[in-house]
Formats: structure tokens, sequence, C-alpha cells
């Protein structure tokens, strides 16, 4: 008899469904069959189980947040059972525990994290019995079957599993002391609230904080462009004027009305004629990150919802699997594409793209590497395929495009060609004109690209060509400061953060390893700084707020607000899951720097200066309603202004109407109460960073104008 288990229960009744079952509580019974003539136990964990215990399990003392009990270095970690979930624990260790159980199957999601899940079960349940592992990147009834007939030893993914268990251990240990000691550190400055430290998500933070900073410190500046229209016989088309150098853009407006003039009915020459013929290739097949960037881009989805949607889609058994990071196949996946395609071929929404120019990229190496695929090859259909109009709303959209990318993958390259045109007015002022043309649409047909381009086609042209500039103008324009960041593409910059390295070596290990965390790790990483309060979405920008800002500037140059450590520990653990690297000396290390933090961070905090951050709205969000909260005398009637829920506003409204409120928001800023105390206290608010009006954002602090009897904006002077 064996005990096989699962991740997640719905992986489990996916894994269990190709046999005869009976379900019972927290497991199902597969019936004796041709791979289990005994019959089998299928269960499940429900994500993680067990969570690395809490410091006061180690020592008492370590309970209470003080700096006099930093660093915390447990000698040995432990393991607790998380309390919800402790009724399914009991469950599998009854089942792996019964005497006819004699072989386990670690059937946990084919990485380094499934890997941890399993096997720490198995240890924390006191069973020492053989062991094998299920490996699958697909959950159709052929591919589980085939996994079941090909278990590995557990050896061979035993060095994930302490790859793993290294990771958890170490950012626990980085985590924990970070986090205290820069939440006592701030909480003395006056900022109440906890502010999580941790390997990848404040690297990540710290470029979403140095964007905002670069839009903030943008001062935009006029430039005027010359535009023209030419008219050479029954061909028009446009030009900007151009210097030398090739710059369009004049910063003295009085010059671009001198060339306007100069220019205006004047002979306009065509002097050159250029065209560069481009050829584009499909596009590579999705692995996770470019599946997120993709959707986030076409739909909005943030990187969570198109992880959950895809995971939907695989437990369906109609995509591979999720958490992939390449972008190629084995040649036996390839083998299996004209049988997939062929059904798909029978669909509405994919007909007219059959039959195919390409019936068959086994041979083509852009998409078929063995040695590009990892633990998993790249975000596939199945052979098992489902007209999209079955699926959910979101499900079909995510499932489309991983279709689309498969069938683009057997068309033709799309050709265009660029066009540039100098037209010359009165033998000296140079105008160019861009334009292009669709020469071959190929795999365009099939992905319409997120943007076209701008540029439209010109008319036919030839050098010597003459005729006047009929209409020439001024078109004034302004810089535009950096953009912000979609969450799509946070989803890119966490995979690229090794660009922002000056050490050439580590860049390169960044890199390899895919950047800041792991495919499935990324889209967590971003929910997390949601969470707590250090990025706020908004139409798909990602804005950083006050308490990012103040945790990166106090964090200044240390290692851990950039991508190095990350890189180091990614090079370091990639090497103890290949068997290489000791991870005991790995851990001795992470304890070295977990002292290094704490001193650092006590050093520094003297010299912190957080001059324009509104640090007196960072505080803790209560857990108990604040509603009734008293904030200070009323301005206008002497009653007392209370937390009115959705407003601060006067007690005595009910009784005299009394009139006096303020808003919880104001022009996009949220009012912290903190800052009504002061006003009420002090007649002004602390600088509020970020009220937005017309498009612009400025900085203010808020006034009560004793002879108006209102509020109003008071601008610091920096």
């Amino acid at each position: 008899m064996k005990v096989i288990i699962a991740e997640k229960p719905d992986q489990g009744a996916t894994l269990a469904s190709i046999f005869r079952t009976k379900k019972r509580q927290g497991y199902i019974e597969i019936l004796p069959n041709d791979l289990f003539p005994d019959g089998a136990y299928m269960t499940w964990a429900i994500g993680h189980l067990f969570q690395l215990a809490a410091p006061e399990r180690y020592r008492p003392e370590w309970k209470r947040w003080t700096l006099n009990t930093l660093p915390i270095i447990p000698e040995r970690f432990e393991y607790e059972i998380e309390k919800a979930k402790a009724k399914q624990f009991q469950v599998v260790k009854e089942l792996l525990r019964k005497p006819e159980v004699t072989e386990i199957i670690h059937a946990g999601d084919a990485g380094r994290e499934g890997e941890l899940i399993v096997r720490n079960i198995i240890r924390m349940s006191g069973v020492n019995k053989p062991i094998k592992r299920l490996w699958l990147s697909s959950l159709t009834p052929k591919a589980i079957e085939e996994g079941f007939r090909r278990l590995l030893d557990e050896q061979t993914t035993r060095p994930l599993y302490e790859e793993a268990y290294a990771r958890a251990c170490a950012d626990w240990l980085v985590g924990m002391n970070a986090s205290r000691v820069y939440s006592l550190l701030l909480k003395e400055r006056g900022m109440n609230d906890v502010f999580s430290v941790g390997r990848v998500q404040t690297p990540t933070l710290a470029l979403i904080v140095r964007r905002e900073r670069e839009i903030e410190q943008f001062r935009p500046e006029s430039f005027w462009e010359v535009v023209a229209s030419f008219v050479i016989g029954d061909k028009r088309y446009e030009g900007k004027w151009t210097d030398e150098n090739g710059q369009t853009r004049l910063k003295d407006e009085e010059m671009a009305k001198k060339i306007v003039a100069f220019c205006q009915g004047k002979r306009a020459e065509v002097a050159d004629v250029r065209t560069e013929r481009k050829t584009y290739q499909p596009p590579l097949l999705f692995n996770l990150s470019t599946l997120q960037a993709t959707a986030n881009k076409l739909y909005r989805f943030s990187p969570k919802k198109t992880l959950d949607v895809l995971q939907s889609l695989y437990q369906k058994g109609i995509v591979s699997y999720p958490r992939s990071d390449s972008m190629h196949v084995t040649k036996g996946e390839a083998e299996t594409f004209p049988a997939i395609l062929q059904k798909l071929s029978s669909f509405p929404a994919y007909a007219p793209y059959f039959p195919l120019p390409q019936p068959s990229i086994l041979q083509n190496k852009r998409y078929v590497n063995e040695k590009k695929v990892t633990d998993h090859y790249a975000i596939i259909p199945t052979e098992q395929v489902v007209a999209p109009e079955k699926l959910s709303d979101d499900e079909r959209k995510v499932y489309d495009l991983v279709v689309r990318r498969l069938i683009a993958a057997h068309h033709q390259a799309a050709v265009i060609d660029y066009t540039t045109v100098t037209t010359l007015v009165d033998g000296r002022a140079r105008f160019v004109s861009k334009g292009r043309q669709v020469v071959e649409e190929g795999w365009r047909a099939v992905i319409r690209p997120h943007e076209e381009e701008k540029d439209a086609a010109l008319p036919p042209l030839e050098r010597g060509e003459a005729g006047k500039a009929a209409a020439v103008k001024v078109k004034e324009g302004k810089t535009e400061p950096p953009k912000r960041y979609t969450e799509g593409e946070l989803i890119t910059l966490m995979k690229t953060a090794g660009k922002f390295l000056d050490d050439e070596e580590l860049e390169k290990v960044l890199a390899k390893t895919e950047g800041l965390g792991t495919e499935a790790t990324r889209a967590a990483i971003i929910t997390m700084l949601k969470e707590r309060k250090y990025i706020e979405v908004k139409k798909n920008l990602v804005y950083a707020t006050d308490k990012a800002k103040v945790l990166i500037e106090a964090l200044g140059g240390t290692i851990l607000a950039s991508p190095e450590m990350t890189a180091k520990w990614e090079q370091r653990l990639s090497e103890i899951g290949e068997g290489s690297a000791s991870p005991a000396a790995f851990m001795e290390q992470v304890k070295k720097l977990a002292q290094k933090v704490v001193a650092d961070a006590i050093a520094a905090a003297p010299n912190w200066n957080f001059r324009g951050v509104d640090t007196a709205s960072i505080q803790r969000t209560r857990k108990k309603k604040t509603m009734g909260e008293k904030l200070g005398p009323c301005p206008l009637c002497g009653g007392t202004v209370i937390d009115k829920g959705t407003l601060y506003g006067c007690d005595q409204y009910a009784k005299t109407k009394c009139s006096f409120t303020i808003s919880k928001r104001i022009l996009g800023k949220s009012i912290s109460a903190a800052n009504v105390k002061k006003l009420l206290a002090q007649g002004k608010t602390n600088v509020i960073k970020g009220f937005k009006k017309g498009g612009k954002t400025f900085d203010a602090i808020l006034v009560w104008d004793e002879n108006e009897k209102k509020l109003s904006f008071q601008f610091p002077k920096w």
C-alpha cells in the first residue's frame, strides 16, 4: 500500500481522477488497479501546513520587540503547525503511520517549494519509509499515468528540498531581524508601524521608490518643433525640421518661428529616400513572467490574478505547469503539437489561421531546445484542448493567449519596410519624414501587436522630386517625466534587476537566476507590497507610499536595498540545489549578515533625514474601530472633533448643526488622524506629499485659516 501526498486538495483530486476511487475525510482511497495492485491513499497538504516557529518558541524574551534582544539567531530552526491546518496534518500522519503503508509518493508541485511542503510533512510525521517522487509538467490523464509509471528516486530531488529549506531559514533570519530593528528605530521617530524587510521585496521596493523620486524631482521643460506639410504633384506628406545632429526639438520659440517664416511656401525637394526592410520572427512561447506581463498589458490582470487563472487551467488539465521559467520545449513536446493544433483548428476562433504555413517546428531551435528547458518546459496548451467559449471569461482570455502563441510559432516571420525621407526646403532647411509599410503580415495575423507603430505609410517618393512647403507651423510640447511602472512591468523589472548592479559578475548571476524572486514568487511579492501599504496601484499604475519612501531612505545604501544580496544568495542556493554547496556553510554566512544588519541600522539611525515625507501619517492600522476617537477641540464651536468613519467632524452636529468637517481624503491624499490632531492643536499639519490636481502633483501643509474659518494650503519652502 502506498500514500500519495499532493500539494493541494484539487491537485490530489485531479491526480486520483484516472483511477476508480472512494472519497474519504481528508483523503481519497484509490482502489486496486494496474499501477497500484494493492490500492493507494491519495491525500494532500493545503499549501504550507508548517511554518518556521515564532521567536518566542526558542526564547520567551524574544517575543517582545526590543533592541536589546537583537539579533535573534536560533541555534537550530524548528517548524510549527499552522493551527487552521492541524486537522489535515492529523489525517496525513495517520495514513503515513498505517502498518500496511510501505512507500510514500511525493506528488507536490515540481519545484523547490513543492519539494519543501511535502518533505516537511513527512519529516514532521516522524515516519521513515521509502519515498518516490512524482514529477509532472501537465495534469492530463496521459501525463499523470506516465508520471506514475516513471517515478523518480527521492534522492534525485532531495537537493531541491535542501535549497528550499536553506532559503526559508535564511529569509526568516534576515527578515525577522531587519524588520524588527527598522520598525523599532522608526518608532522612535514617531512612526508606529511594522516595517517589513525582505530579501526580494525590499530591493524590488527600492526600484519602485527610485522611479517615484525620479518623477517627483522631474521638472518639465518646454520645447518647440517645426512641422511642415509638403505637396509634390498629387502627393502629400508631413515632415519635422531636423538639425544636423538629428534633433527635432528647439528650446527657443523665436528660432522655431523664424524657421517657419523662412520655409513657408518655399520650394521643397526630396533629397533622400531610404528604405530598410526588417524581419520579425514570431515571439517565443510563454513562461509565467511573460504571460503575466502580457495579460497585464492587454487586460490589466494583476500578476497574481494571471497566476490564479493559469493554475485553474492547469488543474483542469488544459495547459502545462504554470510556474515555468522556460520559453522552450523539448522534442517530446514538439512532437505533440500537430495533434494539438489539429484539434484547435476545429474551433471558429482559430480556424482562420489554418492550414499552418509551417506544419511542424520540431527542427526549429528557436522553440525546441533541450538545453534551455530546466525543470519545466514553456506554458503550452495540452492535448486536452477545450473550446474557449466553454471557459469563464478570465480563463478564456488567458487560455487564448497561450493558444495563440503556439499557433503563431507555426507562422511565417512578419516583414515591414521602414522608409525615411529627407526633404530640403529652399535647399537649406532639412525635414525628415518616417513611414512604415507591412510587406508580409506573417504571425501578426495571429497576435496583433499591443501597440501599433505610429508611422503611417508614405506616398511613393523619389529623390529629386520637387514641390512646395504648403503649410508650416510651430508645435509646442513639454518634456515628460519617467513613466510609472504597471504591475506587469514590475514583473519584467524584477526579472531584469541585475542591470542596476555595478558588479558585472553579479549582474550575470542575476540574469542567470532570472533576477529578483522566481516565476512562482514574483506575483506574491507584488501582492505583499500592496498588503503592507508600501505601494498603491491606481488604474494599473504603481505608486510608492510615504511608508515605502521612509524605509528605503532609512536603508540607504545598505545591501538590503540592492539586488546584490539576492544575486549572491541565488547563486549559492542554486549551488545547494545542484548538490555542489553546503547548506550549513551558507547559513553561517547568513547569521553573520543578520548581526551586521542590526548593527548597521542602529549606527545609521541618528543620521536619518525624512524631509518632505508625511511621517506622522505612518501609523499601524488599528484592529479596533476608530469610530468616536477624540482628536481635539472644534475650531468653530469649541466642541470635540471625532472620527466619524468616513470623515472627521464635530460631535456637536446633532445638537447645534456645527458644520466643521475634514474629509479623510483630499485631492487623492489620505489625511491621517495624527495630522488632524496636529492641525487642531497647532493650526497646521505636517507636510503632506502627493496631492493631485489637474494631472499635477504637489506637496503642502493643511492650515486652519482663523479669519476665513476654513482649511487652506500652505506650500513648504524647501
